[in-house]
């Protein structure tokens, strides 16, 4: 079953990568896609705000070429958490999540 296409999804076309790993990150808005957190189960995505702009190269990494470096989970994980919030930032900017204060 593939997975619904979402104005947040499509959003991603042409951004900067927000994830930005030193080392991994390419720069490059073509490969920009929205990168969802992991842990929802197989098969199974997390929300659209549980998600970051995220070049091929950083999601690479993030999908397990970590696993082949000095990092370790938690620096993996805590970058991505930056990733997604500043793709929140972006997206509140475009309309597409709204925050109430």
């Amino acid at each position: 079953m593939r997975s619904k296409t979402t104005a947040i999804r499509q959003s991603a076309r042409g951004e900067q990568c927000l994830v930005r790993i030193p080392g991994w990150c390419n720069h490059d808005p073509e490969t920009t896609v929205l990168a969802h957190r992991n842990g929802a189960g197989m098969g199974i995505k997390r929300p659209d705000w549980q998600a970051a702009y995220c070049c091929s190269g950083c999601h690479r990494f993030v999908d397990g070429e970590w696993t082949r470096t000095h990092w370790n989970k938690e620096g993996v994980n805590a970058a991505f958490y930056e990733g997604i919030f500043r793709t929140q930032e972006r997206l509140n900017e475009k309309g597409l999540l709204v925050v109430k204060d």
